[in-house]
Formats: structure tokens, sequence, C-alpha cells
């Protein structure tokens, strides 16, 4: 993990430990479920795990924030997010099954018993989180609509509760149907200097 090393300088030992398990732990599992593409898995510290942490770039979250990641796939961002911040309660959830297989696999794996993994559409999931957070599954429209039940009013982090979405691209238009919502964006070439950063964002979003 060259890159983890490279940008986040004051982590644990242990938190050291999970991150340079996870790339075997994921080239494992990979193979007998793809949730990550051949492409991918040979560029997957920068294109998963770095891309992941921009979010703990942008926020250190506060002991006991609850974090819920949608559409996490095979676990990002919240799987590197919940090494990061192992006092922090992380719920993923993904509509395929196989996916969330895949995602208790590498937690179990890693001892992280700061995750819950669920098998199920946002809309459906129970509860109030303080930030939800995702890499681009759908257009922000559709994911508000999907959530915007589901974050809490009580504050306590330097960014105001709401939603921490990673996406590329144009989505000005996007964001101007979102007309009760608030947001900021955050270029993550600002925190990693490797190409594949240049025309990502992380887009906050809250009211």
């Amino acid at each position: 993990m060259i890159l983890l090393k490279k940008y986040f300088t004051n982590l644990e030992t242990e938190q050291y430990r999970q991150f340079e398990a996870l790339a075997d732990i994921y080239a494992t599992w990979n193979a007998q479920i793809n949730v990550i593409s051949r492409k991918d898995m040979e560029n997957f510290e920068e294109r998963h795990v770095l891309h992941s942490l921009a979010i703990a770039k942008t926020i250190g979250f506060t002991d006991g924030t609850k974090i819920l990641d949608v559409g996490t796939g095979g676990g990002f961002p919240g799987i590197p997010l919940s090494i990061m911040f192992p006092l922090c309660e992380f719920t993923l959830t993904d509509s395929i099954g196989k996916k969330i297989k895949v995602v208790n696999e590498v937690k179990n794996a890693l001892g992280l018993n700061n995750v819950t993994a669920i098998h199920s559409r946002a809309e459906v999931i129970e509860g109030r989180f303080d930030f939800i957070v995702s890499r681009a599954v759908t257009t922000l429209p559709e994911f508000v609509g999907w959530i915007q039940n589901k974050i809490s009013v009580s504050n306590h982090n330097t960014l105001k509760n709401g939603i921490l979405y990673l996406k590329g691209g144009d989505f000005e238009n996007e964001l101007q149907e979102l007309k009760n919502w608030s947001h900021q964006i955050f270029s993550l070439s600002t925190y990693f200097e490797e190409e594949f950063f240049e025309t990502k964002k992380l887009v906050h979003l809250y009211k």
C-alpha cells in the first residue's frame, strides 16, 4: 500500500495491517464472485482504496458517527472508511446478494466489528444516519429520492449531516434539480496527485 502510506501517515499498526491485507482478500473473492473488474483490480489501491478514502481527507468522522454506504458493491467506500474510523458505525447495503456476501467475507477476515452488511435496497433500510456515502450508483436526484428521510438532524461533525457522494464528470444539471439542498464540491485532485483523480469530485449535499 505505497499510496496509502504516501497520503495517510498517522495510521495505527493494526490499520496498516488491515489495509495491507485488503488486496489479497479481494483478489481471492473476486476470482469466485466478480465484483471488481480486472483492470480495476490491477489498480486496486488507487481506484478503490484511495478513492474511497477521499472522504477521509474531507472529513474526520467523530467517534460514534453513523454512516450508511448505499450501493456498496464489494464494500466501497464503506470498508476502507471503516478501517480508517474504527469507532464509527458503518452499515453497508447493496441490492445484489453476492456482493454483500463478499463484504461479509472481507469484514470477517479483517475483524471489522464496526460494519453491518445488509442485502437490501436503500429505500427500505430502517434507521437514521449522520452521513450517507456512495460512489456514483445513479444520478444525484434519484439517489436523494432513495435516502432523503434517513439523515439524522443531530450534527456532531465538522460538516453538516447529509450525503457524501463520489462522482466524476459533469453533474451541474443534476445539482440544479435539487433546489431544496445545499451543496459543496471538493476536487479530489486537491488531495491526490495521481491522474485518475483529476476529474473526480466529492459532493456534499445537506439541508
